[in-house]
């Protein structure tokens, strides 16, 4: 930190300036927050999907710095924030604007300028950024943070205070793909002790579902993923069977047997309508199907209403695991010191120069859960 936080500070940042391009380690200024805002150090950032998705091609502006799963201690805060304290070791979430319905209702997952707040690259209000470099501005608060970056700014609606007790640098996966996972099996299908669940994709997402799931006590839970080692881990970490879609085996058939005729509940971590196809045919009258995995844009409803209304079957998108990140991200760092929530075997460190190793380690399955250490 080069000069006082009341004038900004200097910070290594890791910029794209291209569709597809490789992310540069470069040197930016960091504006002070403004009133609603806190200065964070990061220490550890999670690499997630929605960033390589972003860095693909997802209309963002460039340059960039992506990275939205930090956590780090706080250095400043902004004149008008009370919640958050210098000194505080706090997760990063996704941001949200705190006024409108959604948001008022305790449900900003679902905030009426989601998209804006978190992909614009600017602050809404202004059109502004606080990054810079050389005088030029770099776009930034990607969700609200822009955590690929040794200091960022968030908002006091998007940092979480946490627990000084636990390792702050493997936290930050909590501010979305842990989150995300977890949520969905705790907030958006509200999984109460028995229940069964079948989860298809065994990624970072999908495993997160399981730990959700078997933290609240579920029943039987089914995961269904080609990868042969995250097939082993997601029985080390609880699964009571986890299944190859490729090994040529009627994979639904061998669901159904396992569970008696179906499972009450699926989440969906890929996205691919025809594995939700799979996700109709496995589950029982009445249950819910939470769709996580994003879709191709002109993807169909695998079913015809008719299939739904037989078997009154719910398919419930969802956002960020229904999650309010100032009660739920508490909940999971509650729930992982009680040894109930192991999210740490999801991951694996890398160095922060290292991001575009742990990207593509994302990429090719040999990581499931990348973080970046500072």
């Amino acid at each position: 930190m080069s000069t006082q936080a009341s004038t900004g500070v200097s910070a290594r940042a890791a910029v794209l300036r291209k569709t597809g391009g490789p992310l540069e380690l470069e040197d930016i200024s960091v504006q002070a927050p403004r009133a609603d805002e806190v200065l964070v150090r990061i220490v550890g950032t999670g690499v997630c999907h929605t960033d390589m998705v972003c860095r693909d091609g997802f209309p963002v502006p460039m340059p960039i710095v992506l990275g939205h799963e930090g956590s780090g201690v706080v250095e400043a805060v902004g004149a008008d924030v009370k919640k958050v304290r210098k000194g505080d070791h706090v997760v990063l979430a996704f941001n949200s604007c705190g006024q409108c319905g959604s948001c008022k209702d305790d449900h900003p997952a679902t905030c009426a300028q989601f998209l804006g707040m978190n992909f614009a690259g600017v602050r809404l209000a202004d059109g502004s950024t606080p990054l810079s470099q050389n005088g030029n501005p770099v776009h930034s608060v990607f969700f609200g943070q822009s955590s690929f970056a040794t200091y960022a700014i968030a908002r006091e609606v998007n940092a979480v205070p946490i627990s000084n007790s636990v390792p702050l640098e493997l936290m930050g996966p909590l501010g979305c793909g842990v989150m995300t996972g977890a949520g969905a099996a705790i907030n958006s299908l509200n999984m109460q002790r028995g229940q069964t669940l079948a989860i298809f994709g065994g990624g970072a997402v999908g495993l997160s579902a399981l730990l959700g799931a078997k933290a609240v006590d579920a029943g039987q839970v089914f995961v269904i993923e080609p990868n042969a080692a995250r097939r082993k881990l997601a029985l080390e970490l609880g699964a009571s069977k986890a299944f190859d879609p490729r090994d040529g085996s009627d994979v639904i058939a061998a669901i159904k047997e396992a569970s008696g005729g179906g499972v009450r509940y699926v989440i969906d971590t890929t996205g691919i309508p025809a594995v939700i196809g799979q996700a109709i045919n496995c589950i029982l009258p009445g249950g819910t199907i939470a769709l996580v995995g994003i879709p191709p844009p002109e993807a169909p409803v695998p079913a015809t209403l008719m299939d739904l209304l037989a078997k009154s079957v719910t398919l419930k998108p969802v956002t960020e695991g229904d999650a309010n990140p100032q009660t739920f991200i508490p909940k999971m760092v509650a729930l992982y010191q009680d040894g109930k929530f192991p999210f740490d075997k999801l991951i694996t460190k890398f160095r922060f120069d290292q991001i575009n190793e742990a990207m593509h380690a994302s990429e090719s399955g040999t990581a499931i859960k990348p973080v970046l250490v500072f």
